[in-house]
């Protein structure tokens, strides 16, 4: 049974999946959009989100959070001085995903995820 099993296992051993989310996070912070599977765009909103909100937050002990999961310097950076200044008044819900239908080998559900792009 699985009863309060929370998330998918994307046929990965923990340690996999959790390399995984983080490679995904960071292309996503780095261009702004990828295009994965659904399944792993689903798991890779709140992975994100939750960077995002630390990255808010400013702190360096926030930053060494982040840091845990994005281990590019570069693409930290951005995180901080770009992408979280982008959301200061927004309180969550800072991606999309995008369905953009089945890949043409194996039939997958295919997503674009995203930043949303800036409030005024």
């Amino acid at each position: 049974m699985r009863h309060r099993k929370v998330g998918r296992q994307l046929r990965r051993s923990p340690e996999q999946r959790l390399s995984l989310l983080r490679n995904l996070a960071q292309s996503l912070i780095q261009h702004g959009a990828i295009e994965t599977t659904e399944a792993k765009a689903k798991e890779l909103r709140p992975f994100v989100e939750k960077l995002i909100t630390k990255a808010k937050e400013g702190t360096l002990h926030s930053r060494r959070l982040a840091a845990r999961h994005v281990h590019q310097r570069a693409v930290n950076d951005k995180l901080f001085q770009e992408v979280a200044p982008k959301f200061a008044t927004r309180q969550g819900g800072y991606t999309r995903i995008l369905k953009t239908g089945h890949r043409k080998g194996d039939g997958a559900e295919m997503a674009r995820i995203e930043l949303m792009p800036e409030t005024k």
